[in-house]
């Protein structure tokens, strides 16, 4: 293999870096300001359109104040308010991982996330959620 193969494999390789590391760096700023603005005082974020319209929580109230709480080390905390939202951080960088992996690897992206029956049990969970945690026995998933 010559020298500019090599070069030029090496340049394409940190060319297919940048999507996921860019990806990488506006999710450790994003992380990084709901660490240091707290969601828990009013005023510094919108609020949940469909918490305001209809009073019910979507599957997503709590995640900034999830995320502020991992951000000062309190996992308890951040389970108490949004589990499903912790459950997730797993399975993101785990996909995440994969895309670099294959990035550094030259290999295309793929144009699939997961199979099919992966992603419609995936949002089967999220809708059981969403209904579970605006019914009296499931108060303990409120935020």
């Amino acid at each position: 293999m010559s020298i500019a193969n090599t070069e030029w494999r090496h340049t394409t390789r940190l060319k297919g870096l940048l999507a996921p590391l860019g990806v990488a760096g506006a999710a450790v700023a994003a992380f990084a300001f709901v660490g240091a603005v707290d969601p828990n005082q009013p005023g510094h974020y919108p609020t949940c359109p469909f918490l305001w319209l209809t009073g019910l929580y979507c599957p997503g109230c709590g995640t900034l104040r999830t995320m502020h709480a991992l951000a000062h080390l309190d996992p308890v905390a951040a389970l108490g308010l949004n589990p499903l939202a912790l459950a997730m951080i797993p399975f993101l960088l785990f996909w995440w991982g994969r895309w670099v992996v294959r990035a550094w690897q030259g290999r295309p992206r793929r144009t699939t996330l997961a199979h099919p029956a992966w992603l419609w049990a995936f949002i089967a969970v999220v809708m059981v959620y969403w209904v579970v945690r605006n019914l009296p026995f499931g108060a303990f998933l409120a935020p």
